[in-house]
């Protein structure tokens, strides 16, 4: 699985990076293919307008060929909860997809 990580109006720590890297590579084992998978995911504040602290916005794109494409958004106040609610969204996506594919035969 290839990951691209983008930032949006912060700096990415070392800690982030192998933070998303582990949660991310853990979806792995729910897709069939092993060649050819894209993750991109963009994690940033929302705006810096806020004044009881900052918003994060995290967002996983990830691309299957031959298969959907799943995309899921989370806004949090602390960035790893939005991380680790985007991997749970993302495992039900590509479940959900994967179960419609198998009872469709």
């Amino acid at each position: 699985m290839n990951i691209k990580i983008r930032s949006k109006n912060f700096d990415i720590t070392p800690a982030i990076d192998d933070y998303v890297n582990k949660k991310i590579l853990t979806l792995e084992k729910f897709i069939d293919v092993k060649e050819g998978v894209l993750s991109e995911i963009e994690i940033g504040r929302t705006t810096t307008h806020h004044k009881s602290g900052d918003i994060f916005r995290t967002e996983v794109n990830i691309t299957v060929p031959g298969s959907k494409q799943i995309y899921v958004v989370a806004e949090e106040a602390d960035l790893y909860t939005a991380i680790d609610i985007v991997r749970d969204e993302a495992e039900r996506e590509i479940v959900s997809v994967k179960n419609k594919v198998k009872n469709k035969f």
